[in-house]
C-alpha cells in the first residue's frame, strides 16, 4: 500500500509539474508573440514613413489595406495587398507590397509606394537572398541605389529608359552584378504600369 501511495504521490507531483510548465511556456509564447508583431507593426511603420511624405496622409497605413487580384504585373502568383494612402478622405498614394521576380538568388519583396498622380515617392526592397557584397546593393542598408526610383514615373524617364544602362536604360547596375538592379526595375516599372491601368479603381477605393 505504501509503495501505491509513493507511485500516486509522484504521479500528482509529476501532473502538477507539467501543467505548471505547460502554462509557463503558453505564457511565455504569448508575450513574444506580442512582442514580435509590434516589432514588425513599429518596422512596417517606419518603412511607410521612409517611402511616403507624412503630409500625404492623415489615416493608419497600416490598417487601410485591401488585396489586388492576381495579375503577372505585380511579379506574384498570389494576391498581393496595398496600403491605401488617404488626407481627409481622399486616396492621394498607394504602397504596394509587390515582388521583384528572377533575382539571381529568387525574388526579392518590395514596397513601391506611388501618388495619385503616377510618381514613385519611394520603394524599399524588404527581403531577399542576393549574394553579399553584390546584388544585395539594392538593400539601403547597402547601398543609396535604390532612391534613384524617388520621383519616377512612365515618362519620367520614358518607357524605354526603364533599364539598366547595360540594357540602354537610364539606372545603374551594379559592377558584377546585373541580373538583379534589371529585376528590381522591371518590377518598379511594373508596379507603375499597374496602377497606370487601374488607376480609377484604385483612387477611388
Amino acid at each position: 500500500m505504501e509503495l501505491f501511495a509513493s507511485i500516486r504521490r509522484n504521479s500528482l507531483g509529476l501532473g502538477i509539474f507539467a501543467v505548471l510548465t505547460a502554462g509557463l511556456i503558453a505564457i511565455t509564447h504569448q508575450l513574444t508573440d506580442y512582442t514580435i508583431k509590434d516589432n514588425i507593426l513599429s518596422a512596417q511603420i517606419s518603412a511607410f514613413n521612409e517611402i511616403l511624405p507624412a503630409n500625404l496622409y492623415d489615416n493608419d497605413l497600416t490598417k487601410d489595406i485591401a488585396l489586388l487580384p492576381v495579375n503577372p504585373l505585380l511579379g506574384s502568383q498570389e494576391s498581393i495587398k496595398i496600403h491605401i494612402a488617404r488626407k481627409n478622405g481622399d486616396v492621394t498614394g498607394i504602397i504596394f507590397e509587390t515582388i521583384a521576380p528572377r533575382g539571381y538568388n529568387g525574388n526579392l519583396n518590395m514596397l513601391v509606394a506611388i501618388d495619385k498622380n503616377g510618381v514613385v515617392t519611394g520603394s524599399r526592397v524588404i527581403s531577399h537572398k542576393e549574394t553579399p557584397g553584390l546584388g544585395d546593393k539594392v538593400d539601403l542598408k547597402k547601398s543609396k541605389w535604390i532612391l534613384s526610383f524617388a520621383d519616377k514615373s512612365l515618362t519620367n524617364p520614358t518607357l524605354k529608359g526603364w533599364g539598366v544602362k547595360k540594357d540602354g536604360g537610364s539606372f545603374d547596375q551594379f559592377t558584377g552584378a546585373t541580373i538583379t538592379p534589371r529585376a528590381v526595375v522591371r518590377a518598379v516599372k511594373n508596379t507603375l504600369i499597374y496602377f497606370e491601368q487601374n488607376k480609377d479603381a484604385l483612387l477611388a477605393r
